[in-house]
């Protein structure tokens, strides 16, 4: 299957289009949208194929957004950068400073920089969750305040793959007195006219594509796992359907690690600050030694949830064997799905692909693959 390319293309990134409409011929795409900027200016904005909605289908357009699962985790770590970068939040220090009801359960020493890093042992809850709990925020970080952890936090990763967005929305709420949502648009999207959503208001419905849900849910492909296993807790309470993200009560609501509504031009756009020394559309949002802080390893090794050789730094993921960037510093992380974020703070390049058709992977897909390794053969030419 062919589609038509929509969009704009810098001289010399012509073989980025060809490498995102190979999406649709090699690995079945149907609708996506790929964007980088590089020093600040766009290189590539591209989008195609089509996007699901209620009343049938229609092209993704050049405003279309989707919700981009994990790839929100990133807009939760610059939420907290920016409160450590201006003072307010200091992210080795207990959360309980800011939250004290979360010492109990022996939390006393657990950190900010434990939560983002995935060391916290709070990957999942003890008490048995339905689907409908994610939309509660106070319920979940009620219980996870009463929690002890699951291990000696900062000893090992185990991905946060839902938790740590409540964890962190709760911070933030408690240090900025704005849920995450709320200090994530005021702070960095507003000041960007960046279109990614937190919390996602009704006016955006009718652009936004319904997610096509991968083979099984989250954590449903784990019969052979130990029931009493991390990964298999953390997966399965809740086991969380992707076509949950369709409904309205989801949208609506702030799950600031998986929930995030936007399209490559928006990811992109807003990391152009992060690979720019906190600098994007002519105004400085955070600090470059703020940014700095992504690059203070938190975990390195197989991580106990996704079960893949990771190096964590300051909530992004860094270089490692599982990703061999070609530049050290260099960060990402990427959602349920295949949707992508990857930030070279050497080549001051943000790039993103995000779609509507889920893999059924959490840990790479080809699709985002095939136009970031054009992106770099464009700037090594």
């Amino acid at each position: 299957m062919t589609t038509e390319i929509h969009g704009t293309v810098a001289p010399g990134f012509e073989a980025v289009r060809d490498a995102f409409a190979t999406n649709w011929e090699m690995h079945g795409d149907v609708g996506a949208s790929v964007c980088a900027t590089v020093d600040g200016e766009v290189v590539f904005d591209l989008w195609g194929g089509t996007a699901t909605f209620d009343d049938g289908e229609r092209d993704w357009a050049e405003d279309t957004i989707i919700n981009v699962w994990s790839t929100t985790k990133t807009m939760s770590f610059l939420c907290c950068l920016l409160l450590a970068d201006r003072g307010e939040l200091d992210l080795h220090a207990p959360v309980a400073t800011y939250w004290p009801e979360f010492a109990a359960g022996g939390k006393e020493q657990v950190a900010t920089r434990h939560i983002m890093g995935h060391t916290a042992g709070l990957s999942g809850w003890d008490q048995p969750l339905d689907t409908v709990d994610l939309l509660d925020h106070d319920k979940l970080v009620g219980l996870h305040a009463a929690q002890a952890p699951w291990w000696e936090p900062g000893t090992a990763s185990g991905y946060h793959a839902i938790s740590q967005g409540y964890l962190l929305g709760e911070i933030v709420k408690r240090v900025s007195g704005r849920s995450l949502g709320t200090f994530f648009d005021e702070e960095i999207a507003g000041p960007l006219g960046a279109d990614f959503h937190i919390g996602t208001g009704a006016e955006h419905d009718e652009r936004i594509a319904h997610v096509i849900p991968p083979a099984a849910p989250l954590g449903a492909d784990g019969g052979a796992i130990d029931e009493d296993s991390i990964a298999y807790r953390t997966l399965t309470n809740p086991t969380v359907d992707a076509s949950f993200s369709s409904t309205p009560e989801w949208r609506r609501v702030e799950i600031p690690a998986a929930g995030g509504h936007g399209n490559a031009r928006s990811v992109a756009g807003i990391h152009t600050l992060t690979a720019n020394g906190g600098k994007a559309n002519g105004q400085q949002i955070i600090s470059a030694d703020g940014l700095e802080r992504i690059f203070e390893v938190q975990a390195e090794g197989i991580d106990q949830v996704l079960g893949a050789d990771l190096k964590i730094g300051m909530g992004f993921g860094l270089p490692s064997p599982m990703l061999p960037l070609p530049n050290p510093h260099t960060c990402y992380w990427g959602g349920w799905g295949g949707s992508l974020a990857i930030i070279d703070m050497d080549a001051k390049l943000s790039f993103s692909y995000v779609m509507n058709k889920m893999g059924d992977t959490t840990t790479g897909d080809p699709r985002g693959a095939g136009p970031l390794l054009a992106t770099y053969a464009a700037l090594m030419s």
